[in-house]
């Protein structure tokens, strides 16, 4: 799919992973909506690149069919382009101090990482099936999920974030071949560590010894290279329905 000129909706599009996406998109001649919880950092993304601000909570079906409707009316046509990094990363142990438990915290983060990219991913298809083809394969659209390593091998405390993450990889496939009718792909990509409002919060020291475990680049990954990959996502019409890794060959240890 040539991406410019392409409309575009990227949801946590107010920091971090989406809004290098949206930027990238924007910069490649995509006319880009930003989505995001936080309705005054959609706007300012939105801003820098001529975009559409929308605020929605991902987890909220019809917020989410009202921020297309308006990206629909306001921008001039269905998205072919959606990204989904809305996200949250919530830690806690399964039984902590006390015998705590953790379970209102993993229905929060299923809620946004999970429950959040299915409504996205299926409000978007609903608004592509409707469009007309984009080339000669029938392509209708493409849809980026954003899974994470942690899917694979999450630490300590991550159970509910392992859970949320592993889903959206889980749902790649079967949604793909479901899709396959419309002309409609989904692709996950699982980020390693990368540089963002969630590892920044953390001490020096604690980034320092993050970094050291990964191989080469032996550094945090740059938002910017995640939204490189979307690009290519977009582009080569052969990838569907599967997970990709960016991470450096990192391989996350226990804790």
């Amino acid at each position: 799919m040539d991406v410019s000129g392409q409309i575009a909706l990227v949801t946590g599009g107010g920091s971090g992973l989406g809004a290098a996406t949206a930027r990238h998109l924007a910069s490649l001649g995509a006319k880009v909506a930003v989505l995001d919880f936080d309705g005054a950092r959609a706007a300012e993304v939105a801003a820098e690149i001529d975009g559409l601000a929308l605020q929605a909570d991902v987890g909220d079906q019809a917020a989410v069919e009202a921020a297309f409707e308006k990206c629909i009316a306001d921008l001039g046509g269905c998205p072919r382009i959606v990204v989904s990094c809305a996200g949250i990363g919530l830690a806690s142990r399964v039984v902590g101090r006390e015998g705590k438990l953790s379970v209102d915290m993993f229905e929060k983060t299923l809620r946004v990482n999970l429950t959040g990219t299915y409504i996205i991913l299926s409000v978007a298809a609903r608004a592509m099936q409707a469009a007309e083809p984009l080339n000669e394969d029938g392509e209708r659209g493409v849809i980026v999920c954003t899974s994470s390593v942690a899917y694979q091998d999450g630490q300590l405390g991550q159970a509910a974030y392992s859970a949320s993450k592993g889903g959206v990889a889980a749902m790649m496939l079967p949604i793909a071949r479901e899709m396959a009718r419309t002309g409609i792909r989904t692709v996950a990509i699982a980020p390693g560590l990368f540089h963002t409002p969630m590892m920044e919060g953390l001490p020096p020291e604690v980034t320092a010894e993050i970094t050291a475990n990964i191989p080469f680049p032996a550094r945090l990954g740059q938002p910017s290279e995640y939204a490189l990959l979307v690009e290519q996502i977009a582009r080569n019409p052969f990838l569907n329905g599967t997970t990709i890794r960016l991470d450096g060959a990192v391989r996350l240890p226990p804790r």
